[in-house]
């Protein structure tokens, strides 16, 4: 199995220099790409600074000892209850599910082909209505801290992008549902122009996804897979989108919102389940350039910004800190940047990050040989502490 896992021919992914209306298109690569690996650094490097300081590890992840490349990264992590890694690849089995120790556990989805890009992992619950003794009302997403959910254990949403389709996976690979393009929409004429890049699943079991490389509506379908509505689309109004490329649900209020990586409008907007406008950082402050994902671990949040850093937001979604901002700007949103020119504490693409439980920074850039890199939390002494 592990030696299916990293083939290093015929790599291929979407180009990032704007908006999606059309085929993808391929990267150009040698059949036998040499690469050499990056210059280590002569020590410690870290990005960040006071609370949120963090060392970068480049080499947390061990691959088989055969293989010197992870291959092409574009896609999604997603971290379980008991912080394993789910990440996707374009070659090989679709998911590989990593520990925290940086080790192999499993693989998933070794038909599925590459264009695996939107991962959700949700905690499916199933309602008792204690009122009525009326059980199984509905099965939705876990809201945290809501003691009306009983766990009925985690499934994994996947949005792909080649199949143009979402669909639900238990945690072996077994599908369980799919759901194929909303041409009750009316939005498409053709499967084709439908290219879904994020996936979530409300608490009531409603599923939002993305089309983020396609029409850059953002679509909603009942817990059964059946089209409801849809909203953003493109357009010069605040509800507008360009490029719906991430989702999240906010579950700290106590009605959770929406939150969209509003990619080619530089900015995060926030709806509400149904679709309504509530606001967006401001995309003329500089924030975020290209932000691909969002992701919350309780008050923080990470944004991954294809040109080239990571932002962590507060819940207000203002500014916490930058981390690992890439000064070359040549290298910024670069899918072919080799190895031999990747620099510790400088990112280079920026597709998805996440938090674990111990507020590692799990960081995939979009790169032809593949690049993941952990920050792990490294706070400056204060000063007391040093006495």
């Amino acid at each position: 199995m592990l030696a299916t896992l990293l083939l290093l021919c015929g790599l291929a992914a979407p180009l990032h220099n704007g908006p999606h209306d059309g085929p993808h298109h391929e990267h150009p690569q040698s059949e036998t790409p040499v690469w050499e690996h990056a210059p280590k650094a002569s020590g410690p490097v870290w990005v960040g600074s006071g609370d949120h300081r963090y060392l970068w590890n480049a080499d947390w992840l061990q691959l088989p000892a055969e293989r010197d490349w992870l291959g092409s990264t574009h896609g999604c992590i997603a971290i379980d209850r008991e912080d394993h890694i789910y990440f996707s690849a374009d070659t090989g089995p679709a998911i590989l599910i990593y520990g925290r120790d940086g080790k192999l556990l499993r693989t998933m989805g070794s038909d599925w082909g590459a264009g695996v890009h939107g991962l959700s992992l949700v905690a499916e619950r199933k309602r008792t209505v204690e009122a009525d003794k009326v059980p199984a009302v509905a099965s939705g997403a876990w809201a945290p801290d809501d003691a009306n959910w009983q766990n009925y254990g985690q499934v994994l949403w996947v949005a792909h992008t080649a199949r143009h389709e979402v669909f639900k996976t238990d945690l072996t690979g077994k599908v369980l549902l799919r759901i194929p393009w909303p041409e009750a929409s009316g939005h498409y004429t053709d499967p084709e122009q439908y290219k879904p890049t994020g996936v979530v699943v409300g608490p009531d079991g409603t599923v939002l996804v993305a089309d983020g490389y396609g029409r850059s509506w953002v679509h909603r379908f009942d817990s059964e897979g059946h089209y409801l509505d849809s909203f953003g689309g493109p357009g010069d109004e605040p509800q507008n989108l360009n490029t719906p490329h991430g989702l999240w649900i906010d579950w700290s209020a106590d009605v959770p919102t929406l939150l969209v990586a509003d990619r080619e409008n530089h900015r995060i907007v926030r709806f509400s389940l149904k679709g309504e406008y509530l606001g967006s950082s401001d995309p003329s402050s500089g924030l975020l350039r290209r932000p691909c994902h969002v992701q919350f671990r309780g008050d923080l949040g990470v944004v991954s910004d294809l040109a080239g850093r990571i932002t962590l937001l507060n819940r207000n979604l203002e500014l916490v800190a930058q981390l690992g901002d890439n000064p070359n700007e040549d290298q910024r949103a670069q899918y072919q940047v080799p190895p031999q020119d990747w620099r510790e504490g400088a990112f280079c693409a920026p597709h998805c990050a996440a938090i674990d439980s111990a507020g590692n920074l799990y960081v995939m850039d979009w790169n032809i040989a593949g690049r993941f890199t952990r920050l792990e939390p490294a706070p400056e002494p204060t000063p007391d502490a040093a006495k």
